[in-house]
């Protein structure tokens, strides 16, 4: 049976204890999951990689302290080669502000022995008010909407 937060969607392993760390807030269980040399690869902002645990423990302090009731939610996990885990996830909040704030995507670990080595990080903020596929699609081809350039 599916928990409400779908962690138990994620395999046995360091994956799984990080998300189930995440859920409780606990940065010290959340980063005995990570390898030392753990390697952060955001492909859609590459200045945003980074190498090393102790940037993980920083972003997720400052996540904790912004956003006090974040929770986590596990949609989707699947296996892959080599030690991979695939984990489609959001977490959503509120800033100290008041202000919610959502993000959605999906990271592929790479696991070597029981920690996280690497991970493809692929998570965004949710955007609700923001045009639809049309104006997307306008955007990235700079073409107006039938196609031909304006």
């Amino acid at each position: 049976m599916d928990t409400p937060d779908g962690v138990d969607r994620l395999p046995d392993g360091p994956v799984r204890r990080m998300f189930s760390a995440t859920q409780r807030h606990d940065l010290d269980a959340m980063m005995a999951e990570f390898a030392d040399d753990y390697v952060n690869i955001t492909p859609n902002h590459p200045a945003r990689s980074f190498t090393g645990s102790a940037q993980v423990r920083k972003n997720w302090s400052a996540l904790f302290a912004g956003i006090p009731d974040m929770t986590v939610t596990v949609l989707d996990s699947a296996p892959g080669t080599g030690g991979k885990v695939w984990v489609e996830w959001g977490s959503r909040g509120t800033r100290l502000d008041g202000s919610a704030v959502e993000q959605a995507g999906v990271a592929i670990f790479s696991v070597r022995g029981e920690q996280i080595a690497t991970v493809r990080f692929y998570l965004e903020p949710v955007e609700r008010d923001t045009a639809d596929v049309n104006a997307a699609v306008q955007a990235v081809t700079g073409a107006g909407p039938e196609g031909a350039r304006p």
